[in-house]
């Protein structure tokens, strides 16, 4: 359990400072991240948040990803890609498939292991993807979605004694609460709207 408290500092520290670089549109923030959710996956599996612990193995896919996106700027006039909304039928088709994925993997994980509040870390892991997708598409709503998971996520790990990890989630409330509010003023004041389908790549 020692070396759990260790490890979960560590995360911590590379998780922090992953969501900072984050607000500031910093490409660096990718490797911190795959950093951070690598040490997490361990942690998780260890403390039965089996959905978190599989949610943190795709996030590493998942910086990965952000990390190459945001690379292929480095050829265009700013060096950066821009920050962009949804339309308004992408959002509503990303709230849905959170509500139903949320209540499909819940009843799997409450019906097929010993996992801890099984709905509510379905909810966190399923918004969670979709928040870092949209992260990585460089698109606004992603903080909102990291908003709400934040909150829900803070009372799960409170509970379950992982308090080091509570208090990160804390911290990146206030961070995400930062991004939304520099990445919106960063926008530029004509507004680029998604053009391609809902679950297009």
């Amino acid at each position: 359990m020692e070396w759990l408290g260790m490890m979960e500092w560590v995360a911590t520290v590379f998780g922090i400072v992953c969501v900072w670089l984050m607000a500031r549109q910093h490409i660096l923030g990718w490797p911190a991240g795959i950093i951070s959710t690598a040490i997490y996956s361990w942690i998780f599996f260890e403390s039965r948040l089996y959905s978190d612990a599989i949610l943190n193995v795709i996030y590493v896919g998942l910086n990965v990803y952000g990390w190459w996106y945001w690379s292929r700027a480095d050829g265009t006039r700013t060096h950066q890609l821009p920050v962009t909304y949804l339309r308004t039928a992408t959002r509503i088709a990303w709230a849905v498939l959170i509500v139903v994925g949320t209540l499909l993997w819940g009843k799997l994980m409450a019906t097929h292991t010993d996992a801890d509040f099984p709905y509510f870390d379905a909810f966190t892991t399923v918004a969670s993807l979709v928040a870092q997708y949209l992260m990585a598409r460089k698109k606004l709503e992603n903080w909102l979605i990291w908003i709400i998971v934040d909150v829900a996520a803070i009372q799960i790990y409170y509970l379950k004694g992982l308090y080091v990890t509570s208090f990160l989630f804390v911290v990146y409330l206030l961070l995400s609460i930062k991004g939304w509010v520099d990445w919106k003023r960063a926008m530029s004041s004509s507004v680029v709207w998604e053009e391609q389908e809902a679950y297009e790549a």
